[in-house]
């Protein structure tokens, strides 16, 4: 498996489609889901020109797309917001979700950023622990109604300035 930088003809439109299969076959989530991640992938589009952010996908040796991940730009000058990371079901338990948020973490401290933040929801269990296990601290927890159910939103944040 390789991971590459998004661009190629196609990618754009997977990370939209398998966002809305997998979570709504995984978790239950409704089409506000993938319109969700449509906003967020047009967004990277429209400000890749302008750089400050970065996206990847992963492929088998077929160039098969099984995964995803986003950085950009946050609210604060320095901090990187990490988005759409996904691995499809098909390639789970290959580390390929390590390596994509491994990826992500090194283009935030390439980058100058100081900070890499994120948000998830409570029925994400494998990715909190992810997260948790390369440093992440939990900043904020709520429950909020979104994608059609009650969910309880989780943030998280890195300090890449610490080695």
């Amino acid at each position: 498996m390789q991971i590459r930088e998004l661009g190629q003809p196609g990618d754009l439109g997977w990370v939209v489609m398998a966002h809305g299969e997998v979570y709504r076959r995984e978790f239950g989530f409704d089409e506000s889901f993938e319109a969700f991640t449509a906003r967020y992938v047009a967004g990277f589009a429209s400000k890749q020109d302008a750089g400050g952010g970065a996206a990847w996908i992963a492929t088998d040796d077929d160039g098969r797309r099984l995964g995803c991940a986003f950085c950009l730009p946050g609210d604060e000058p320095d901090t990187v917001v990490l988005r759409c990371l996904l691995v499809h079901p098909d390639a789970r338990g290959l580390g390929l979700g390590g390596r994509l948020l491994d990826t992500a973490v090194e283009f935030g401290r390439t980058a100058g950023f100081r900070r890499l933040k994120l948000w998830t929801n409570d029925p994400l269990v494998t990715a909190q622990g992810m997260y948790a296990g390369r440093g992440f601290t939990l900043t904020r927890k709520r429950p909020h109604r979104a994608f059609g159910l009650d969910l309880v939103e989780l943030h998280y944040e890195l300090e890449l300035d610490d080695e």
